[in-house]
């Protein structure tokens, strides 16, 4: 699977270059995901535009297994640039139900910094 890594302090943007979802290109989706967990990176934003066309949902597993490593260490994983026809087979598997989907890259960051600002209100106010 072709994509692009952008690493921020506290994000990380993987844009797909690919066209379709498939089984024999998601394996190195979810090996990037181990990749960027172990580098410490707990907030990812998975830009889909490119994503034109899935076949099934079980092509789509790729995305819980990102939003399960996020969600043990604490941070976020959101999905942006989601066509309708990804939207219509995350909707049927019920995985809309359990990711972070938002229209662009820029509103993502925007959930991650708030996000990030709330721990640390959070966790100031444990320490008081």
């Amino acid at each position: 699977m072709k994509f692009s890594v952008d690493k921020h302090e506290k994000y990380v943007v993987l844009k797909l270059k690919e066209g379709k979802f498939t089984n024999d290109n998601t394996p190195k989706l979810k090996s990037e995901f181990i990749l960027l967990n172990a580098e410490g990176h707990c907030n990812i934003v998975l830009d889909l535009s490119s994503i034109k066309q899935c076949d099934d949902s079980q092509d789509l597993s790729s995305l819980l297994f990102g939003h399960r490593l996020c969600k043990k260490d604490n941070g976020l994983f959101i999905l942006t640039g989601v066509n309708p026809v990804v939207s219509e087979i995350l909707e049927m598997s019920k995985l809309d139900q359990h990711l972070i989907i938002v229209s662009n890259v820029a509103e993502a960051t925007d959930l991650i910094f708030m996000e990030e600002i709330e721990k640390e209100l959070l966790g100031s106010v444990d320490k008081g």
